[in-house]
């Protein structure tokens, strides 16, 4: 029960790990809360779910279709809303505010054209897994956390080692002095949003291969994913990572110790310890002055 118990947390911590680092990128580069990157990860589960059982794409195909779909998706959030706020000098506040916005609407829209019943991707006999170290775990949840360990590592490659990583960095660091250097600031995060939104989209996918899908299925994946850049550091990728896998082990293994359906406190309650005791995260920097 045990190993079943950590390998669930791993799976977990897998997911979160996957939109939590999207998020954070964005919140670096961007500077405040975009909330409707949830409603992204919605967003590749049922862009995948058109495809693959309304238009009969074949899966593959339809999962590809889909990462494509919300990395547009979140280029057009960064083009028709953000980017025109910005340019008028809306505060962080503000851009916070439109971003939740965004996701009521969209989440009404996939409601409306998809109805709020639970919807399904996966196809043929559900398996009982494979059997290792007295649990059992699938092939989908296998891939869920193969996918995760290398998009992690593709992305540290590609912020420590590529030119492409050195100016988001600039940009993450002052963005304002990036641009007086001559960085083309506004192409860079539109590029980071299409992007991200596609790591969200992607996540969104495994979720719904492993355990189908829901149109409210991505307030709670992004609550936990916002928790734990917070406890891993927003400027730290292994950072979040780790934070990712803390929520995905403690809110499993707390089940066996009190009931399941406190397992979102256990998250908020691990987040009110980093605040208190270093609200920098696990291996981000202290700053003197942060927005929200």
């Amino acid at each position: 029960m045990l190993w079943q118990l950590a390998i669930n947390g791993l799976i977990a911590g897998s997911i979160i790990s996957l939109l939590a680092v999207s998020f954070g990128i964005i919140f670096s580069i961007s500077r405040f809360f975009h909330f409707a990157h949830g409603i992204v990860f919605t967003a590749g589960a049922y862009f995948t779910f058109l495809f693959s059982v309304w238009m009969q794409i074949p899966l593959v195909i339809s999962v590809l279709l889909a990462i494509g779909a919300t990395a547009v998706l979140g280029s057009v959030m960064e083009i028709a809303v953000y980017k025109p706020l910005k340019r008028k000098g809306s505060s962080a506040l503000v851009l916070l505010l439109a971003s939740l916005g965004l996701y009521i609407v969209l989440q009404n829209i996939i409601s409306l054209v998809f109805s709020d019943d639970i919807k399904t991707i996966r196809s043929g006999e559900v398996s009982e897994g494979i059997y290792f170290l007295g649990a059992r775990i699938t092939s989908i949840q296998i891939l869920i956390i193969s996918v995760s360990i290398a998009t992690l590592i593709v992305l540290l490659i590609l912020i420590k080692k590529t030119n492409f990583g050195r100016i988001l960095r600039a940009i993450a660091n002052d963005s304002e002095l990036a641009r007086l250097s001559g960085v083309e600031s506004d192409r860079f995060v539109l590029v980071t949003f299409a992007f991200c939104s596609a790591l969200a989209g992607l996540a969104g996918i495994l979720v719904a291969l492993d355990v189908d899908m829901t149109p409210t299925m991505g307030l709670n994946a992004l609550m936990l994913a916002v928790v734990a850049v917070i406890i891993g550091g927003a400027g730290s990728i292994p950072g979040i990572a780790l934070g990712a896998l803390l929520l995905g082990f403690t809110q499993h293994l707390g089940v066996w110790f009190i009931s399941s359906q406190w397992q979102d406190a256990i998250a908020f309650v691990i987040l009110l310890v980093f605040l208190i005791f270093r609200p920098q995260g696990f291996l981000g920097r202290k700053v003197k002055k942060a927005s929200v």
